[in-house]
């Protein structure tokens, strides 16, 4: 996997002997004492190498994050989702015209990107940022899962193109942020060679599918893409804040961001400046965000992460199977492709009063009814929305991560706490 702060390469580590007893005085210091965890603090500590971080019990050649593109030679850590897609966002601006680095965007055509009807909102947050304004942005239509149409996509870019724009990123998302849909990647990167454009994948929720046999599926194509986000600090359970940001494109971080400071980035050290990559970020100080994944990596194993994944999809499906067959909720689709469950409940009070006129009104309000009772109390805090794209009113979004590990129990939880506040309503 190589240095997991930066750079991906096949050499012999020599700046990770410093990381390996980082990591040793953080286990040794006070903060830990329960003696149960002795053997996790040696199992950490028995530093290799990181491509060796597959559980001894493993025979096989577990896809890694470098593996992720054939050709990709370098990934960064960053400072959140947000960051690390307005990240791609300012490298495929850098790939459509490399003069934007002196020049600005100054003299140049009207810059478009696109992304589908349910992205996050932080690609209109990095338009914003870059000075392409969210005008910029043009917002793609999706299926009845919610993910992005490549006809649609085609039909945006080239009446974009016909209005005098350049259209020159988009942005996919696998696992959206309500309704957990993973956009199609093959055909979207065949629209994106088609028209020179770069391709993103905001996989900050869903891209931990990759340490899954069984669930990497859901990210087929990623290997043809340009760059992606993926947040380990979500459905992987690290530590806040961790952010990984990959890209097929060696050397573009550097071309793009480098400005060469010369009080701080100079290439007569006695260390190997292949390690000092505080030139290709935007950021200047930061924390050292990468050793919560390395720690993570090394004590749970890839096999371990690979369970995380597998164990939070099968409780989502348990619960999605309780919603479907339990009177009075009702799911907002059919099939969830991520952990993400959402439907609706409707109390006692108001079954048998579907044609009313004002019965979505009424149910509008019920999540957030329930929502206020159960925080009351102290026993269950999810979320609810509406979602604006489909004129659905409040439902109830569960989001089942892998940290900490869930049970059927606290899915039938969930259900049965649902039913007690919906019958006060």
């Amino acid at each position: 996997m190589g240095n997991i702060s930066g750079h991906v390469e096949d050499q012999n580590m020599e700046g990770l002997p410093l990381l390996r007893d980082v990591t040793r005085m953080i286990l040794d210091s006070d903060i830990i004492e329960d003696p149960k965890i002795v053997v996790a603090k040696h199992k950490v500590t028995e530093f290799r190498h990181p491509k060796e971080l597959e559980s001894p019990h493993s025979h096989y050649k577990f896809q890694n994050f470098d593996e992720l593109n054939r050709n990709s030679k370098v990934f960064s850590i960053a400072s959140g989702g947000s960051m690390a897609n307005m990240y791609g966002m300012s490298l495929g601006r850098f790939h459509v015209n490399p003069s934007v680095k002196t020049k600005g965007i100054r003299g140049l055509p009207p810059l478009t990107c696109f992304i589908s009807e349910e992205a996050h909102y932080s690609v209109k947050k990095g338009a914003l940022f870059l000075g392409l304004g969210t005008d910029s942005v043009i917002l793609v239509p999706t299926d009845s899962q919610g993910r992005m149409l490549p006809d649609e996509l085609e039909k945006a870019i080239l009446k974009s193109k016909s209005e005098g724009n350049v259209p020159f990123f988009v942005c996919a998302t696998t696992g959206t942020t309500v309704l957990g849909a993973y956009d199609p990647l093959k055909p979207l990167s065949d629209i994106c060679k088609r028209h020179n454009m770069w391709l993103h994948v905001d996989g900050a929720w869903g891209g931990a599918t990759i340490f899954s046999r069984t669930h990497r599926k859901l990210l087929d194509g990623v290997d043809r893409v340009d760059s992606i986000t993926i947040d380990l600090h979500k459905m992987s359970g690290v530590p806040f804040q961790c952010t990984v940001f990959l890209t097929r494109h060696k050397g573009i971080l550097y071309k793009c961001n480098a400005l060469h400071a010369e009080y701080l980035f100079q290439p007569d050290t006695y260390y190997d400046t292949h390690y000092d990559l505080g030139d290709e970020s935007i950021q200047c100080s930061r924390k050292v965000d990468c050793l919560k994944l390395w720690i993570a990596w090394k004590a749970r194993g890839s096999l371990g992460l690979e369970k995380q994944v597998d164990t939070a999809f099968a409780m989502a499906k348990y619960l999605a199977e309780k919603v479907r067959t339990t009177e009075g909720f009702i799911p907002v689709l059919p099939e969830f492709e991520c952990t993400n469950i959402c439907f609706w409940y409707v109390p006692p009070s108001l079954r048998g009063k579907e044609k009313e006129p004002d019965f979505w009104d009424k149910i509008a309000k019920v999540a957030p009814a329930i929502k206020g009772l159960a925080v009351k109390d102290g026993t269950m805090l999810i979320s609810y929305q509406p979602l604006k794209s489909r004129n659905w009113v409040n439902f109830f979004r569960v989001i089942v991560h892998c940290i900490p590990t869930l049970t059927e129990e606290h899915m039938d939880n969930i259900i049965s706490l649902v039913q007690k506040y919906g019958e006060k309503l």
